[in-house]
């Protein structure tokens, strides 16, 4: 992959997809489209693999059931694999050793995009704040297209983009660690937390792969980072692109921040520039005041104008699974924020309250002790409720913060039974699992989706 894409002769590479999932489809087509060879596995069975019949109709070789031996041979050009697929897995080394690439689609998409792009990534606040970007580029009528990470296959959509238009694109860390020439044209970091070292296995690998995104930097490309994280800050120095940073706490020499509760922007060493009183956020939480600001710095590096910034920052409410409002029964409020898959996501959302939480936690069990939530729980926990593979360690915290309700339930919907009968008029019942849902739910969306059903249930009773 050394090539640039005008270089290559498609029709000469044989390609090895692994994974069928979305991008993987997305990339199997594409490429087969440009005239590669290209043979999809996949060690689902086939009828775990609806997918396969549409790809083998246009011509696509599909392997199912199991990683063959000798699937990864010398005669092999390239492998792109599905971002969550683990590098120790035996195609992977297989073709590592034999020196042939191993990438994600992100890394075909940069290829092939006309469009500048994009690229917003962190452990929190991904999805929230490439949202806010195409709402504003939207309200202020530039041309745009979110994918990623969030929505569409970048690979699914990238040969209809157009120079005039922005691609804004979600990138987790799985796909920007198999990337090599990718070089979005405004990259976003919002934070660095620990999260998904069962994939990464090091923090250190974990960083790297964050800082992927910013690899191919000059200083004509521009980084937006959060001056308030350490590792942030220390991204800053290791990377060769133009900084504009964002802050909630302290002034910053070039980008956005709060200053006398207004959100103010700086080019340079210009005069800062009012946006709008933070106030008038409609995101709760300090969090999202953070994405607020690294979308607001986004938007403005696209020339979007600052009233569109303005107008979607005030009725932007939030998207779904992400402190999400669902319904207020008998004056308690009910939120829904599946999207808390690790204690430092879940310990933020406890910040957009002031009145009692009785909160529902739990999830698989990656081996973390929460012990870092105990203060949080001492001061903001009135009641906790836990379910999964990890109930007993929340139940533990929980007495460790001296919390007298704490009840272990089976699943999501006796958490939200159990949660009504704890919670008095002012209360409200947050889920914020501070786990990945995957002992008991396919995915965080499916568990937000029980948990604001059982809640609809309530008020129908």
């Amino acid at each position: 992959m050394s090539k640039s894409k005008e270089q290559i002769d498609w029709s000469s590479y044989s390609v090895i997809v692994l994974g069928l999932a979305k991008s993987g489809v997305a990339v199997a087509k594409l490429l087969h489209r440009l005239g590669a060879h290209v043979v999809v596995n996949d060690r689902k069975t086939r009828e775990e693999c609806p997918e396969a019949g549409e790809l083998e109709a246009l011509g696509i070789e599909v392997i199912t059931g199991k990683h063959p031996e000798g699937l990864i041979h010398s005669g092999i050009d390239l492998v792109v694999k599905n971002p969550g697929i683990p590098y120790r897995i035996q195609p992977i080394q297989d073709a590592l050793k034999l020196k042939i690439p191993v990438v994600t689609e992100v890394e075909i998409a940069g290829r092939f995009s006309k469009a500048p792009m994009i690229g917003i990534t962190g452990s929190n606040g991904k999805t929230t704040t490439t949202t806010l970007v195409g709402k504003m580029l939207a309200a202020g009528n530039l041309k745009s297209r979110v994918a990623g990470n969030i929505g569409q296959a970048l690979t699914e959509i990238v040969l209809d983009l157009t120079e005039d238009e922005w691609l804004v694109a979600e990138l987790s860390s799985f796909q920007l660690k198999g990337t090599e020439t990718f070089c979005p044209q405004i990259g976003a970091l919002l934070n660095i937390v620990p999260a998904h070292l069962d994939y990464h296995q090091t923090m250190e690998d974990y960083f790297v792969s964050k800082r992927h995104l910013f690899q191919n930097h000059s200083a004509e490309q521009l980084a937006v980072l959060n001056a308030d994280s350490s590792a942030c800050v220390e991204m800053g120095k290791q990377i060769s692109s133009t900084i504009w940073w964002f802050s909630r706490l302290k002034e910053v020499p070039q980008g956005v921040w709060v200053k006398d509760g207004w959100i103010v922007f700086r080019e340079k060493d210009e005069e800062p520039i009012p946006i709008l009183p933070a106030s008038e956020v409609a995101l709760p939480g300090s969090f999202n005041l953070e994405n607020a600001l690294a979308a607001t710095a986004i938007a403005l590096a696209c020339q979007c104008p600052i009233e569109a910034i303005q107008e979607t920052l005030r009725s932007f409410t939030g998207v779904e699974h992400r402190l999400e409002y669902v319904e207020t029964i008998a004056g308690v409020t009910y939120y829904n924020n599946s999207k808390a898959t690790n204690a430092q996501a879940a310990e933020k959302s406890f910040e957009a309250f002031s009145k009692p939480i009785i909160l529902i936690a739990g999830g698989l069990d990656r081996g973390v002790d929460f012990k870092e939530l105990v203060p949080v729980f001492k001061e903001k926990v009135k009641a906790l409720i836990a379910y999964g593979q990890s109930a007993p360690i929340f139940y533990d915290r929980a007495k460790d913060a001296n919390i007298s309700e704490r009840h272990i339930v089976k699943d999501i919907d006796e958490a939200v039974i159990k949660a009504s009968q704890l919670a008095k008029n002012g209360d409200v019942v947050l889920l914020s699992p501070a786990c990945a849902s995957w002992d008991m739910y396919t995915s965080f969306e499916e568990r937000g989706s029980i948990f604001k059903r059982a809640v609809h249930r309530l008020n129908n009773k």
